[in-house]
């Protein structure tokens, strides 16, 4: 395949305006090739995949938004935008369709999951190919212990839980937790990543429209199975790279995917939540050589 140019190989930062929501979000590679759609997960934003964008523009074009309250997206008042997923997936669709983007291989990281998969069940037959890495879409690849609050959250969303579940994921070492756990190496982990995604979370607001999205969530686990049933009768290209000692979503669910994949690349990387973070040097090679196989 021919190389990129310098210039578009290098990262690019841009925002578009969106239904009066102006989205941030990073690309790299030339924008005539075929896209790959990166979708970050919580509480993170288009930051996570910044090696992916700095390695892989000289063969591809890759495009990374920030959802709107996420990043340097604009973070609009709830009562002008209400904070749900599929809101999150119309915005990102409507960037998508403003960039003249029609096909993708969707990257899926975390809230990535329920944003692509929502994508993806609309629109099949663009979809080019997924590369999922911790992006559960199965009930198994939920951690019992670490999801219970939440779960107990949609039961009832009370003051008291909500404390509890802002204490756990919002809080600085709640935010620090979900980038070290389950990694081998903890204090090789950049700290500007927590330190990043925890100033966001102060903006006056923040912790309102967190928690709504948390209480969404389950809408997410309703759809399971019309995503699975995507997965099975679209057998979709699919690299799997997952962190197998995340404690938020578990090996399990990788393992899941293979019962409606026929054939899916799959690896487990002895990790946590964010697999990039430690191993980018194993992942992003992988990537390149599944991009090259699927055209």
């Amino acid at each position: 395949m021919k190389q990129a140019s310098n210039d578009f190989a290098r990262t690019r930062y841009a925002f578009e305006s969106v239904d009066d929501v102006r989205v941030f979000y990073r690309e790299s590679g030339d924008p005539q090739r075929r896209a790959v759609v990166l979708l970050h997960g919580f509480p993170s934003s288009s930051h996570m995949y910044r090696e992916v964008l700095d390695n892989l523009g000289d063969e591809f074009y890759l495009i990374a938004p920030d959802y709107p309250g996420f990043g340097n997206s604009d973070f609009p008042d709830p009562k002008d935008y209400k904070y749900t997923f599929d809101n999150l997936a119309k915005t990102t669709e409507a960037l998508l369709e403003q960039k003249g983007i029609t096909e993708w291989v969707l990257a899926i990281q975390d809230y990535g999951a329920p944003v692509g998969f929502r994508l993806a069940t609309k629109y099949p037959k663009r979809v080019k190919g997924l590369i999922v890495m911790n992006g559960n879409a199965y009930e198994e690849g939920f951690d019992p212990d670490s999801s219970a609050p939440v779960r107990s959250y949609w039961e009832s969303h009370t003051e008291e839980k909500e404390a509890m579940i802002a204490d756990q994921l919002l809080s600085l070492q709640g935010v620090k937790w979900q980038y070290t756990q389950g990694t081998r190496n903890p204090d090789g982990i950049n700290p500007d990543n927590w330190t990043l995604d925890f100033a966001w979370l102060q903006r006056p607001g923040q912790r309102q429209m967190q928690l709504d999205l948390f209480y969404d969530y389950r809408t997410n686990v309703e759809l399971y199975p019309e995503w699975q049933a995507f997965l099975k009768e679209s057998q979709p290209p699919t690299l799997i790279a997952w962190g197998e000692r995340d404690p938020i979503f578990i090996a399990a669910g990788a393992e899941a995917y293979r019962r409606h994949l026929e054939s899916p690349e799959f690896h487990l990387f002895p990790t946590g939540h964010f697999v990039l973070e430690e191993d980018a040097p194993r992942i992003l090679p992988l990537i390149r050589s599944f991009l090259l196989k699927i055209g």
